[in-house]
């Protein structure tokens, strides 16, 4: 990738890049709708990644491109704005220009700006969270900044909060920034505290994208998220995460039908958070048989007691935790559609992953895109020569 982002700066601008950055895309590995309960998750980095070439401009104006759009975008220096249209996959990279100022930090005047990506879009693996970070760390590195990990991660999620308007949590930013080749990410969100947890060799990932979405899933995430605040407040806790499963298990719901589902949400939380716990126990302890069972429970968790599965996620998820050479399955993302994430052996390969879509096709009538990944170092700085 390095030595065709060269080539494509080259052809774009006529001229060498002097930054370069790459930042991986992200799995949700297990922690589902935790994160804005005040809970725990664990992400993978994976082998897949946004890469940036910058170089800067004496002239004050701002170009950027991209391999997946014709246009060069033009802008001048100073404030920004949100583009929209075909152009607003600039919002990212505007986004964080945007915030370095919040943090402290300058950003930098006139550049020309190339991204290139091997990450698919919409498959649930963060690529705007990837675009965020090489974005940042190309931009400091114009101006000379080298902040802290923790502040940029923390800068980049306000981009995508508070510009780009996708309420994210802290898990894409954090995983894509803090991730480490055969480690997955811890992130207490509380905090938010990052750390790495060590992946068992021989671990593989294996994403299947249904590209089914839900009509309503915008209204569906939103309404999740008022459930979870109101099981909360019906708990007596500040956010989920800080109930126990024994005072759960103990608590009786009053008469409103609602007091029902609530508690139902509540209860996938709080398990989720004790299911991540056991994981991380699980890892260090190299069974990942007994991590495949947590995601698997995960996944039925999500299905009976959070209700953000489908029939195609459910089948998926079913057919790959019941295929030889997989420890578990599960969705992973927000859900109402989207993508199963298998955790297998090297022993699963391209035959078997065939045969579950063609299994899947038999049922859906179409096929899911199939994604084979590896761990990876997170979001860095690249020597821009192609001798380094």
């Amino acid at each position: 990738m390095k030595a065709a982002l060269v080539e494509k700066f080259r052809a774009v601008y006529g001229r060498e890049p002097e930054i370069l950055s790459r930042a991986p895309g992200r799995i949700e590995f297990i922690g589902n709708h935790t994160d804005y309960n005040g809970g725990t998750v664990l992400g993978a980095s994976i082998d897949r990644a946004v890469w940036v070439g910058l170089s800067r401009r004496e002239d004050g104006r701002r170009r950027f491109a991209s391999d997946r759009y014709d246009e060069v975008v033009t802008l001048p220096s100073g404030p920004v704005k949100k583009l929209s249209g075909a152009t607003a996959w600039v919002n990212y990279p505007l986004g964080v220009l945007e915030a370095l100022p919040e943090f402290g930090w300058r950003a930098p005047g006139g550049f020309d700006f190339l991204a290139m990506s091997d990450v698919p879009v919409g498959a649930g693996l963060s690529s705007s969270a990837a675009m965020e970070l090489a974005s940042g760390l190309a931009f400091l590195q114009a101006t000379g900044e080298n902040p802290g990990r923790e502040a940029l991660v923390k800068a980049c999620r306000r981009a995508e909060n508070h510009f780009v308007g996708v309420p994210c949590g802290i898990l894409d930013q954090g995983v894509s920034g803090f991730g480490r080749k055969d480690h997955l990410v811890f992130i207490d969100c509380r905090g938010p505290a990052f750390s790495v947890v060590p992946l068992p060799e021989g671990a593989h990932f294996w994403i299947f994208n249904t590209h089914t979405r839900h009509a309503l899933v915008d209204g569906l995430y939103a309404e999740r998220h008022r459930e979870c605040m109101e099981a909360a407040r019906m708990l007596g806790v500040g956010l989920l995460a800080d109930e126990t499963p024994e005072a759960l298990a103990a608590f009786e719901p009053g008469a409103p039908a609602e007091s029902g589902i609530l508690l139902m949400r509540a209860r996938h939380v709080v398990g989720e958070i004790a299911r991540v716990d056991d994981a991380v126990r699980a890892l260090h302890a190299g069974d990942l048989s007994a991590v495949g069972r947590l995601l698997t429970a995960s996944h039925l968790s999500s299905r009976t007691l959070f209700e953000n599965s489908t029939a195609e996620l459910d089948f998926l998820a079913g057919a790959l935790a019941a295929a030889p050479h997989v420890y578990g399955a599960r969705l992973t993302g927000g859900g109402f559609g989207g993508a199963v994430m298998a955790l297998t052996s090297a022993e699963f390969g391209d035959g078997q992953a065939e045969a579950v879509a063609a299994a899947y096709g038999e049922a859906f009538g179409a096929r899911p895109d199939i994604l084979h990944a590896l761990t990876s170092d997170g979001a860095q700085n690249i020597a821009a020569s192609l001798d380094r």
